[in-house]
């Protein structure tokens, strides 16, 4: 059976921006999730990059962040989806796909819950926020 690191699976609190622990292998995970924001993570392949059985890194995650690496990685994903709705000129669903969700009304759904507003409003309030009220492309966005 494999397990997916689904972000509209679980609700949480939101972790800081980076782990803070000194176990690596806790720090490992988290930085494959950053580097894997766009796709589906099995956690599985979470599990196998540190040696861990699923359970275990579950276990293990959860007790150095709080959380379970679900809800981490949903939470890096909501992160990632503000910080593009103040920065750059993609559309909902393009900043969706971006962070590795293609149920758009999920992604709607979950950002309002977290952040209480829609990401349209959000962007709306956040443009209206700038001194000239533009925003910019993001330089760093690939369209994949």
């Amino acid at each position: 059976m494999k397990h997916s690191v689904d972000p509209t699976a679980a609700d949480g609190p939101i972790p800081k921006s980076k782990v803070e622990t000194d176990d690596f292998r806790v720090k490992r995970v988290e930085e494959f999730m950053r580097e894997n924001l766009h796709r589906r993570v099995p956690l599985d392949e979470l599990a196998n990059i540190v040696n861990l059985s699923i359970w275990r890194l579950c276990h293990l995650f959860r007790s150095e962040t709080g959380v379970s690496p679900i809800q981490y990685l949903k939470s890096l994903r909501l992160e990632r989806a503000r910080d593009l709705l103040e920065t750059s000129l993609l559309s909902i669903r393009e900043i969706a796909k971006s962070i590795g969700l293609d149920d758009q009304s999920h992604f709607v759904r979950d950002f309002k819950k977290v952040y209480g507003a829609s990401p349209t409003s959000y962007r709306m309030r956040f443009q209206r926020a700038l001194p000239n009220g533009s925003l910019q492309k993001d330089p760093d966005f690939t369209n994949e």
